[in-house]
């Protein structure tokens, strides 16, 4: 209506590290939400490539590659740098400045009781991670999301305690300097887990992954390979789908036939080779309108170079003017 103003929209930022192609888990963890969130937030989306060295310092021969093809994964999943900003975390030098103003008033301790600090530390007792860029990661992390104020950063249950620590940072600094940060909230992910074709948590280091990049074929031949229910022996044996990783995909995948499908199962009115048919059938439908998006960015890698350029080019511009109130507040 003439005289209206419309308000800013609110904004979320989030990111991901390059450490290789994304899979269907990612897919349905993060970036299945990321395109909802554009048309209704100013969204800020990161390559951070800064966080990936904090567990891969040792050999970097792939993280240029691995940021083209994440930004490839992300435009194929929907994500419209016309609608949304995405950005290389190194080329916005400004998030390393306010990391290091940051460090000088977050106590050693809080970035200590991190409740993944010590436990990663365990999980990766081969690797040498017993630095600062590791410890000091959530900082960084704080650094990326206040510099663009965001107002939500999207996460699961399990990323909180890091989103907790990124406010109490704020709150320190704003009691030192003045009210300089908001401080971001919680939207939390209504996410679908979704196991690997074994089973087990799906990880590209585990082998038992499905690539967004999977082609008809690839996904027929991943498919084939799920284990299912290790009890049924005969097609008109009684299935038990909660034990099978074909239905933990049709979960995900075919939510308005789920109903009919445990009951087939259940009843043995379906084999797992005909579920594993539909399954494949399903992927591939869900995969097709992705797989025509990558084609148009996998020929034209100039294009991927030129969205990231703008788009760090952007996110600089916000994060200078941040940087400019901070320094002013801190009088530096």
């Amino acid at each position: 209506m003439k005289g209206m103003v419309s308000l800013p929209r609110k904004r979320i930022m989030s990111g991901m590290r390059p450490t290789g192609r994304l899979h269907l888990g990612n897919y349905l963890g993060a970036l299945e939400n990321w395109v909802r969130l554009q048309d209704e937030y100013e969204c800020f989306f990161c390559v951070v490539d800064w966080h990936a060295l904090t567990t891969g310092y040792e050999d970097t021969s792939d993280i240029r590659a691995n940021i083209r093809e994440m930004a490839v994964d992300w435009l194929s999943a929907g994500l419209d740098p016309e609608r949304s900003t995405f950005y290389v975390q190194s080329r916005v030098k400004e998030i390393a400045e306010l990391h290091l103003l940051l460090s000088m008033v977050t106590p050693v301790s809080w970035l200590e009781r991190v409740p993944t600090y010590k436990d990663q530390l365990q999980q990766l007792a081969a690797k040498d991670i017993n630095t600062y860029g590791f410890l000091g990661y959530p900082l960084l992390q704080t650094a990326d999301i206040v510099i663009f104020k965001a107002d939500f950063v999207p996460v699961g249950e399990d990323q909180l305690p890091h989103l907790e620590l990124a406010r109490e940072i704020v709150r320190r600094f704003n009691n030192f300097y003045g009210p300089i940060f908001p401080e971001p909230q919680p939207k939390l992910n209504q996410v679908t887990m979704l196991p690997g074709i074994d089973g087990r948590k799906m990880s590209k280091s585990y082998g038992n992954d499905i690539s967004m990049a999977a082609a008809a074929e690839d996904i027929k031949s991943r498919v084939d390979m799920m284990i299912t229910d290790p009890a049924r022996i005969r097609k008109s044996d009684p299935g038990h789908p909660e034990v099978c990783t074909v239905h933990s995909f049709h979960g995900a995948f075919s939510r308005d036939e789920l109903a009919q499908i445990e009951l087939d199962c259940r009843a043995g009115q379906i084999g797992c080779v005909q579920c594993k048919r539909n399954l494949t059938a399903r992927l591939q439908a869900v995969m097709a309108p992705l797989q025509e998006r990558r084609s148009r960015y996998i020929e034209r890698p100039e294009l991927v170079d030129e969205i990231l350029a703008a788009g760090s080019e952007k996110a600089r511009r916000v994060a200078a003017a941040t940087m400019e109130q901070v320094r002013a507040a801190m009088r530096i």
